[in-house]
C-alpha cells in the first residue's frame, strides 16, 4: 500500500510539473519586458451588462450558439429589411449604417475556455453596481445631451474628440466597430492606440499622476510589471468624459474614478485584459471585468472623424432657428436647462 501511494505522488508531480511546463511564456522585448507589441481586436457579441436571458456568467456551447444565431439573423433583417417582414417606405427614415461599416463581433467571447454572458465578473448579477448618487447623476448627464446651448454639451464622440461608448478607454470596451488596438512598447512607455478616433494612451512606467486638477480626456495613466503582467492605474478624467454612450452599452463615472487594468499575454494570439472600477461617487462596490484582446492580422487606418466637426454648426444653427420659432423642445429641453443651471 506504501508503494502505491509514493507511485501515486510520484505521478501526480509528474503531472503538475508536465503541466506547469506547457504553461505559456510570454515573448520578450529587447529589454526584458512580456512583449504585448501588435493589433489586437476585443470585437465580441459578449456586452458590458448580462442579458436577461443569461442567468449566469458562463453558459453553455449551445446557448453561445444560439446568441450567435441571433446576431446573425439580426445582421440580415439590418441589411434586408423585406426578408424580416419589414418595408422601406418613401419618405420615411431610411435608417443608419448597413453592416458593411459594423465590426461587433459573430460570437459571444471566450475566457479560459468558457462562453460568458456578461465582460462583467463581479457582481454575481453582472450589473455595474450604480449608487442612488451615481443614478441620479447619470440621469442628469443623460437628459443634458437634449441641449443645443453649445457644443460642450454634446456628446463626444459627436463632436469627434473620443470614441463613442468607452472603447478608448478606460475601461476598454467593445462597441459596433473599430475595436481595434496596436500596442507599443519601449523600456519606459506603453502606448497603445485606440481605432475609434485615432486617439492614443500612454502609459507611464513607474510614473507619478499629477495633481488632482489637471483633468484628461482618456484620464492619465502610470503602470507597472507585475511579474508577466502589465498593470496600468488610470485616474484624473476629464468631468465631460462621465458618460460614455454606445449603441452596446451606457457606462457613467465620475472625474474622480479609479481603473486599475491588467494586460497579461496568455497565448500566442491572445491577451487576458482585465478591469477594475473604483468610484465611491457612482458605484456602490468596487466591481471588476474582464475580455480577451485576440490578434489582428488586419492593419489600423486612420479614423478621421468629420462628420461632428462639419456637422456641429448646421446642429446649433437649427437649434436657434426652433428657438426664434418659438419651439423650445418642451418638458424634456426644460427639465434639461434646468438640470444644467
Amino acid at each position: 500500500m506504501k508503494s502505491l501511494l509514493i507511485s501515486l505522488l510520484s505521478a501526480s508531480l509528474g503531472l503538475a510539473s508536465s503541466a506547469g511546463a506547457q504553461e505559456y511564456e510570454a515573448p520578450r522585448t529587447h529589454f526584458g519586458h512580456p512583449d504585448l507589441q501588435g493589433i489586437w481586436t476585443s470585437a465580441t457579441i459578449t456586452t458590458l451588462e448580462r442579458p436577461e436571458q443569461f442567468e449566469t456568467l458562463v453558459v453553455s456551447e449551445a446557448a453561445a450558439a444560439a446568441q450567435a444565431e441571433e446576431n446573425a439573423a439580426l445582421f440580415e433583417s439590418i441589411d434586408n429589411p423585406d426578408k424580416a417582414g419589414g418595408q422601406l417606405q418613401a419618405g420615411a427614415d431610411v435608417g443608419g449604417y448597413n453592416t458593411f461599416w459594423m465590426d461587433p463581433g459573430t460570437r459571444l467571447m471566450q475566457v479560459n475556455g468558457e462562453y460568458r454572458s456578461s465582460i462583467i465578473t463581479h457582481p454575481a448579477d453582472g450589473e455595474v453596481p450604480y449608487s442612488l448618487k451615481g443614478r441620479w447623476n447619470m440621469m442628469k448627464r443623460m437628459i443634458q445631451f437634449t441641449r443645443f446651448d453649445g457644443p460642450e454639451v454634446r456628446p463626444l464622440g459627436e463632436r469627434c474628440l473620443v470614441g463613442f461608448g468607452s472603447t478608448g478607454g478606460p475601461p476598454m470596451l467593445p462597441v459596433l466597430y473599430n475595436n481595434n488596438y496596436q500596442i507599443v512598447q519601449n523600456q519606459d512607455h506603453v502606448l497603445i492606440l485606440v481605432e475609434m478616433n485615432h486617439d492614443v494612451r500612454t502609459v507611464r512606467l513607474q510614473g507619478q499622476h499629477p495633481p488632482a486638477h489637471v483633468k484628461k480626456w482618456l484620464g492619465d495613466s502610470i503602470g507597472w510589471w507585475e511579474r508577466d503582467t502589465l498593470v496600468v492605474e488610470t485616474t484624473n478624467f476629464h468631468p465631460q468624459q462621465s458618460v460614455r454612450a454606445a449603441i452596446k452599452h451606457i457606462l457613467y463615472a465620475s472625474e474622480n474614478l479609479k481603473v486599475t487594468e491588467r494586460f497579461t499575454r496568455v497565448g500566442a494570439d491572445e491577451i487576458l485584459y482585465q478591469f477594475e472600477m473604483d468610484d465611491e461617487d457612482a458605484y456602490s462596490e468596487v466591481w471588476r471585468g474582464e475580455l480577451p484582446l485576440r490578434k489582428s492580422d488586419a492593419a489600423i487606418y486612420e479614423y478621421a472623424c468629420h462628420e461632428g466637426n462639419y456637422a456641429m454648426p448646421g446642429i446649433l444653427a437649427g437649434a436657434r432657428l426652433e428657438e426664434s420659432e418659438g419651439k423650445d423642445g418642451g418638458f424634456i429641453q426644460t427639465v434639461a436647462t434646468w438640470l444644467g443651471n
